[in-house]
């Protein structure tokens, strides 16, 4: 067979045809095989791993921070105070307390720093170290109308009355806030009025009253806010002796209401006259607590405050 009609029978039986030479006889002869289709090469198998499930758990809200609580000490109990101006210390690790119902003096000279720590106590002005604390509450960092609402009140040495109001409308407007219904702020209003005689005063301008009146309007007003502790600076000053009298009552009547009273005056022999003990302060410290015949009787207090000659 030719080469020719090799090839034509080679185009004549279609590409799938192959030519391949034969063993022997070194001729080439026609494979009818079709091609083997090898099958595609498997990739290797990758073993794959659920991806951890990560569950987020709400994050916890953090509590509101509440006033400290130490172990338990009925109360109002200063501890350590300290404060000074300018670089000049006017009050040195002061330490005092006040039960409810009892009445104590904070006294001593001019300048000794008893108005600075009846400051510190109420709030108004910050300690610059020390603890304020309230049967066993800290109170120290709280503002002053937190620690009016827990109990603490303040007379100030000064006519402190909404002289633009009568004295009716000056205790309504505390028991505005401390009272919320209406028929009992009412009845309040006349409960204190009547306890401290001034029910003939209601509608009287509180700018007309004398020293006396002024002061048993100011002590209802106080009373409004139901103050577990009151704070009095300088309660007799500038009242005539009638008023004075008063306003001693008006301390023993605080008492018999189980209201602490702490009392700053330069009255001494009047203070200690209704109060059951005292801390003399001297130099921003205190020099001596005790009773009224303590503090009397002890030599230092008459050398720096009272005096050789001064008797009760």
């Amino acid at each position: 067979m030719s080469d020719d009609s090799i090839h034509g029978a080679g185009e004549s039986l279609g590409s799938d045809w192959l030519l391949t030479p034969q063993v022997g006889d070194g001729a080439p002869r026609v494979d009818a095989r079709p091609p083997v289709e090898l099958a595609p090469e498997t990739p290797p198998q990758v073993e794959r791993r659920a991806a951890p499930v990560v569950i987020e758990l709400p994050k916890a809200t953090p509590e509101p921070r509440k006033p400290q609580l130490v172990a338990k000490e009925s109360g109002l109990v200063v501890k350590n105070l300290g404060k000074q101006y300018s670089k000049r210390p006017v009050v040195r690790n002061v330490s005092l307390s006040l039960q409810r119902g009892e009445a104590v003096g904070l006294l001593g000279p001019n300048g000794a720093g008893k108005t600075t720590c009846f400051y510190m106590i109420t709030g108004l002005v910050p300690p610059d170290y020390g603890s304020i604390y309230m049967d066993g509450t800290d109170i120290t960092n709280l503002p002053m109308y937190r620690r009016a609402r827990l109990g603490i009140g303040y007379l100030p040495q000064e006519a402190s009355i909404f002289r633009g109001l009568t004295v009716e409308q000056n205790i309504m407007a505390v028991l505005e806030v401390s009272e919320p219904d209406a028929d009992k702020r009412r009845a309040s209003c006349d409960e204190l009025m009547a306890e401290f005689s001034i029910t003939h005063l209601a509608q009287s301008p509180a700018i007309a009253l004398s020293g006396g009146e002024r002061r048993r309007a100011e002590i209802a007003r106080a009373l409004a806010g139901r103050p577990a502790f009151i704070l009095l600076d300088e309660p007799l000053a500038g009242i005539d002796p009638i008023a004075i009298a008063e306003v001693r009552d008006l301390v023993k009547h605080l008492k018999n209401r189980n209201i602490g009273v702490l009392i700053t005056d330069h009255n001494v022999r009047e203070t200690l006259d209704v109060i059951d003990r005292a801390y003399i302060i001297h130099d921003g410290t205190v020099l001596m607590e005790g009773s009224p015949s303590d503090i009397v009787n002890n030599v230092e207090v008459r050398r720096v405050y009272l005096g050789e000659k001064f008797s009760l």
